[in-house]
């Protein structure tokens, strides 16, 4: 009895007030800077690379080019998912924070300084591409390792939805951030101006924000439950084993994410494009409602934790999936009135539905998947849907109102894939107070 105190006192310590405050301190600074990064290339995909990367193309096939680009990084995420998972299972999780923190925050610079297709023709786009498949590697290990570091702080299961509320709130605050910035710079340069050298200004101001990250992700120790359970395990494979035993729960993971990636860049990205190009309005009205959305989101995405350790992720998913698949028909109507209040209370709505849809999955995911295989499973669930989701919505979404001259299809298409995330929930079992030692059976 007297032997195990010590260990069990360093445990606790370990597991205390002043740790999590640590560790979810850390995970959000450093999550926030990632999706800040991740979302200004977004803005910029749908504002100035057309102009600046794609100008060869006609106006449509340019921005095409440009949210292909995109989309690039989305296809790049699941292989971060993989290389980065193995690595957080088979070494720890803390290692992980560090280098996608590091790639991402270069990635982004770099493309700050990059020449355009007026000054170096093709390899412009190239390059651009090639960075955004950086950041998509970052971006791919990044979540996984900061949502199971926040998870794991509470193994038996009394609090990990609002825990697991600090990893996803780093996205909206990274999006207000991000569009904050833009709209910062285009107020203040004119079109010319922002054209010629304001764009880079968000991308180069990266390089100070992951230098806060990183000093903040250095006081962070390993996570516990990794170390009792899975640390030195050098015979397993995590992926190969996610691939054999866990179908089911890489299903369930894929699903119930896939709806939340889509609405997010419908209700975001989309109004870049649709707002100031197919209506003619002032891109100001676009940007401001994407940042009345990602306010939207960080007031409900705590809710949304909170609820998750009261009712259950399932209800709590199934609440925002269902309530989602009513709001499109509703959110595209709006858009089309024109009237700016109504365009932005359309994004407030239909991010407070996201908010039920995003908020869960850092718990709920973590949980379907043991502790030897927790990065790796819940990372590539999460990033396999957005391939198909965030990386496909735009395109899909410009190319219905290109092909139908309406926004119904839009509203359909977002309807059925919302619908899913109800559907992925009603499958799974609860799992919000379950021990995590008896998570993945």
């Amino acid at each position: 009895m007297q032997a195990s105190m010590p260990l069990n006192a360093s445990t606790d310590r370990a597991a205390g007030p002043s740790s999590t405050r640590r560790v979810a301190a850390a995970s959000l600074a450093g999550t926030t800077l990632e999706f800040y990064d991740h979302f200004i290339y977004g803005a910029a995909a749908a504002l100035v690379f057309p102009k600046l990367f794609f100008p060869q193309s006609e106006p449509l096939v340019a921005m095409l080019l440009s949210l292909a680009s995109y989309g690039v990084a989305f296809v790049a995420r699941p292989l971060g998912a993989a290389v980065f998972g193995h690595f957080g299972d088979k070494l720890g999780r803390k290692s992980i924070l560090f280098i996608t923190l590091l790639m991402m925050g270069l990635a982004t610079f770099l493309i700050g300084c990059l020449p355009t297709f007026a000054q170096v023709g093709m390899l412009a786009p190239v390059l651009l591409v090639l960075l955004r498949i950086v950041q998509g590697l970052a971006l791919g290990g990044e979540w996984g390792g900061a949502a199971i570091m926040v998870n794991e702080l509470d193994p038996s299961g009394k609090r990990r939805g609002l825990l697991g509320a600090v990893v996803q709130i780093a996205a909206p605050i990274g999006l207000l951030l991000a569009n904050g910035v833009f709209a910062l710079v285009t107020w203040q340069v004119s079109e010319e101006a922002f054209l010629s050298w304001g764009w880079r200004v968000p991308f180069l101001l990266s390089a100070v924000l992951v230098g806060v990250g990183l000093y903040i992700r250095m006081k962070v120790q390993e996570s516990q439950v990794f170390e009792k359970e899975a640390k030195g395990r050098e015979e397993h494979a995590p992926i190969m084993e996610v691939l054999r035993h866990y179908k089911p729960q890489l299903a369930i993971a894929f699903f119930a994410r896939l709806g939340g990636d889509i609405a997010f860049y419908i209700f975001t990205l989309f109004l870049l494009y649709y707002v100031p190009a197919k209506m003619g309005l002032p891109k100001s009205i676009a940007l401001n409602a994407v940042l009345f959305g990602a306010v939207a989101q960080i007031l409900f995405i705590p809710v949304a934790g909170w609820l998750a350790d009261r009712i259950g992720r399932r209800p709590t998913l199934m609440i925002g999936g269902i309530g989602g698949a009513i709001w499109a028909f509703v959110f595209m109507q709006m858009v089309q009135s024109g009237s700016p209040a109504a365009i932005m209370t359309a994004s407030f709505v239909g991010m407070v539905l996201v908010s039920f849809m995003f908020s869960p999955l850092a718990s709920f995911l973590p949980e379907l998947f043991a502790t030897r295989v927790r990065v790796t499973g819940a990372s590539l669930g999460f990033q396999f849907a957005g391939v198909f989701g965030g990386a496909l919505a735009p395109l899909i979404a410009t190319g219905l109102v290109a092909r139908f001259d309406s926004l119904t299809p839009v509203a359909i298409y977002l309807a059925i894939v919302s619908a899913l995330i109800a559907v992925a929930a009603f499958a799974a079992r609860e799992t919000a107070h379950i021990d995590l030692k008896d998570a993945g059976r």
